[in-house]
């Protein structure tokens, strides 16, 4: 259940996009892997001693039944044994990778990361994992990338497994930055070959899983949103919440058409519609057993930021939806 905030620094593109003094760019991504070794850099707050306070009269009647009892009586010549607390061993957390060609690798069985929360320049990252014993969702923050005023913020929510999030999380940022600046004047073309390149380049990985999508790109005064899957966005425009996608699910009318006409066939199961019996989800990255008819192809829209009423966007996947009316 993950969930990212730009504040409204984002529509005001002074602080947002201020160059940074470093010479490489920033990409934070969420990062799970046990196969890291420990940072000697990384400091742990001690752990501290929890001291039970019990009232006076318990206090005294404990002291009383202790002075009453022989076999608690202490002797001036038999020193009394003092245990002392063993010092707990010193936790060394690895530091996530801030390079943008930074490796997230998925992570092992044993692996849970239960809770995430990062606060950025300008954005806030907030995921929580669900009932689902591993936690299969990932977020793309760059916020420094050579030009100062452009950033890209994802959120990816994986199923099948952690592989196509991490993926993506790792890779759609990239691609679709490449394609921008290939060509900057067709923005919301470039977005849909960079999750088409990401699909292609996961697909030839041979791994199973797949993983929904939402985007956020700011170009200049523009921002660029595209979704594919249930992931969604929503801005506020004056005090009122806008949604900026719909959910690619097989229960949407012009989804459901899409998938007949190609062969497949749509089915509710337990009050759920599923693609093939199978796939709640009509669009995303991966999913290759069933690639004819979930395509990676995002919907887009475009909108201009000198809005004055414009005050901050909401990236997150269907475990806030769902609950959130």
């Amino acid at each position: 259940m993950p969930c990212a905030v730009v504040r409204s620094p984002m529509f005001s593109p002074s602080p947002v996009f201020s160059k940074s003094t470093a010479s490489s760019p920033i990409s934070r991504n969420l990062y799970v892997s046990s196969s890291l070794s420990p940072s000697n850099s990384s400091s742990v707050s001690p752990l501290r001693s929890l001291t039970l306070r019990l009232p006076t009269q318990t206090r005294n009647f404990i002291r009383n039944e202790i002075n009453e009892d022989p076999s608690c009586s202490t002797s001036s010549t038999t020193p009394t044994p003092v245990l002392k607390r063993k010092r707990p061993a010193k936790i060394n957390i690895p530091i996530l990778p801030l390079n943008f060609e930074s490796c997230v690798q998925t992570p092992r069985g044993d692996d849970r990361l239960d809770e995430v929360e990062v606060e950025g320049e300008g954005y806030s990252v907030y995921c929580k994992r669900g009932k689902r014993g591993v936690m299969e969702d990932r977020y793309s923050a760059i916020v420094d990338h050579q030009d100062s005023k452009q950033v890209f913020f994802a959120i990816f929510d994986g199923h099948g497994g952690a592989a196509a999030a991490e993926f993506s999380a790792r890779n759609m940022g990239r691609n679709i930055m490449n394609e921008v600046s290939a060509q900057s004047e067709e923005l919301e073309k470039a977005v849909k070959e960079g999750y088409l390149t990401t699909d292609d380049e996961f697909l030839k990985q041979n791994i199973r899983g797949g993983a929904s999508c939402v985007t956020a790109l700011i170009h200049e005064n523009k921002l660029i949103v595209s979704n594919a899957g249930d992931c969604r966005a929503v801005i506020s425009r004056g005090g009122v919440a806008e949604a900026l996608t719909v959910d690619h699910r097989p229960s949407r009318e012009s989804e459901k058409e899409r998938v007949e006409a190609l062969g497949g066939y749509v089915d509710c199961l337990r009050g759920v519609w599923r693609i093939q019996g199978s796939l709640a989800v009509s669009r995303g990255i991966g999913d290759s057993e069933l690639k004819r008819w979930v395509i990676a192809d995002p919907e887009t829209t475009t909108t201009i930021l000198s809005d004055p009423e414009l005050e901050f966007l909401i990236l997150a996947s269907d475990g806030v939806w769902d609950k959130v009316n």
